[in-house]
């Protein structure tokens, strides 16, 4: 506890759709490995759900298959792509920076908590003047061991000894609420990303708030002490 009587938390971020609008980039890498595969390639509207969820999880869903090995040469043909010019296919969100400096400024410790791989997500936080703001950066591995984001919201608490009664992860998909859920760590959904404020409460969001300003005062609103097995059940709505 500062002596402001303010409670700083480990903040848990996510990248797409919270931090940055990488659609564009994203989108266009994924119609890149659908023509060279033959397969249809859906509208913007039907890409839109691609945001979030790991790449195997997408391409299984793209291409309505579970075969391996169709589903890896679709995510090989996406970096193709993405590798080269995707990434950089992105705009940070308007009031994310002053966000980031005000939340590190009140003590708060900031991790990126991301289903996009490690390297890509490190070079984007860098091109985009984030990483600055970051206390250390956690993405997917390029195997896929670590697709699976509940999985890697537990091994970023491992790694850094964190408590997951003093985290809150901030994220805009289900995804993520119910990555940090099964790791007993509250969520404040964002409505500015992909998802809704519908998606975001039935997954158990503790707080959902409409622009960054208001998620320094979710953070407050979120009760202090909190249980280790579980998150708050009262949510808080901006």
């Amino acid at each position: 506890m500062s002596v402001t009587g303010r409670r700083e938390r480990t903040l848990l971020v996510d990248l797409d759709g919270t931090l940055t609008d990488n659609f564009d980039g994203i989108s266009r890498s994924i119609r890149h490995a659908l023509a060279a595969l033959g397969a249809p390639i859906p509208d913007a509207d039907g890409l839109l759900s691609c945001v979030g969820p790991p790449l195997r999880v997408s391409f299984a869903r793209l291409l309505a298959t579970a075969d391996p090995n169709r589903i890896e040469e679709a995510i090989a043909l996406y970096r193709e792509r993405y590798s080269v010019i995707g990434w950089s296919e992105n705009v940070v969100y308007e009031g994310i920076d002053p966000l980031l400096g005000t939340l590190v400024d009140r003590g708060h410790r900031l991790f990126l908590c991301t289903s996009k791989p490690q390297p890509f997500a490190e070079r984007i936080v860098a091109r985009f003047g984030i990483a600055p703001h970051l206390a250390g950066v956690y993405g997917a591995d390029l195997a896929g061991t670590l697709d699976d984001k509940a999985r890697l919201v537990a091994h970023l608490l491992a790694r850094e000894d964190l408590a997951a009664a003093d985290c809150v992860m901030i994220g805009d998909r289900e995804h993520d609420v119910r990555a940090a859920n099964r790791n007993g760590v509250a969520t404040i959904g964002v409505l500015w990303g992909y998802g809704s404020r519908a998606e975001l409460e039935a997954a158990g969001a503790a707080a959902i708030v409409e622009s960054p300003p208001q998620v320094v005062g979710a953070l407050e609103r979120l009760a202090a002490p909190r249980a280790n097995t579980g998150v708050r059940s009262t949510k808080v709505v901006l």
